[in-house]
């Protein structure tokens, strides 16, 4: 699906929104050619592509699209990122905790927000039992939430912890984010 009112990466500020937010994690956005093929894309382009530590993207794929994939990253365990190629595999809980923290990390991109990324989702065509992203975001996703504050990726008020599952806690004494050591 191509929907030209959906954002997407092609906007060099939004790039470097991604880029900062990612490093964070650990992670690194990758930004391709218009057209080019992207690795580790699931769903094909322009969807972004997951391999490693590296979020693909090219300048049609849609933001939601290279938060979802980052989310995934930050959401599988150690075993399965170690060997991370394309498939993030998990269940429907972690699943649902990658589209909420998705949703969160939106609010950390300028111009972007949750309010706009939700009907980006919706336009895009993501399905929610409660029929859109925002009723399930606000009334069905406990669950969700549960898996992330679990796992140590989002605070008691729906705050990123900026790390990985199974990475250190970011350090509170310092500021700093933790983030995964460099893939070789």
């Amino acid at each position: 699906m191509n929907n030209p009112a959906i954002q997407t990466c092609g906007d060099p500020a939004l790039q470097d929104a991604l880029v900062t937010l990612f490093a964070r994690y650990g992670l690194r956005l990758v930004v391709h050619p218009a057209q080019a093929p992207l690795p580790g894309s699931w769903w094909g382009e322009p969807e972004a592509g997951i391999v490693g530590h590296d979020v693909h993207v090219r300048p049609d794929t849609p933001i939601h699209s290279a938060l979802h994939e980052a989310g995934h990253v930050i959401c599988m365990d150690a075993g399965r990122r170690a060997a991370l190629h394309t498939n993030a595999g998990g269940d429907d809980l972690e699943e649902c905790g990658v589209c909420y923290l998705q949703i969160l990390l939106a609010d950390e991109i300028p111009g972007v927000g949750r309010d706009r990324l939700m009907r980006d989702m919706d336009a895009w065509g993501y399905s929610f039992r409660l029929g859109n992203t925002a009723a399930w975001f606000r009334e069905d996703a406990a669950d969700a939430r549960g898996f992330l504050q679990a796992h140590d990726l989002i605070d008691a008020a729906d705050r990123p912890r900026f790390a990985c599952r199974g990475a250190a806690s970011a350090l509170p004494a310092t500021g700093s984010d933790a983030t995964l050591a460099p893939v070789e």
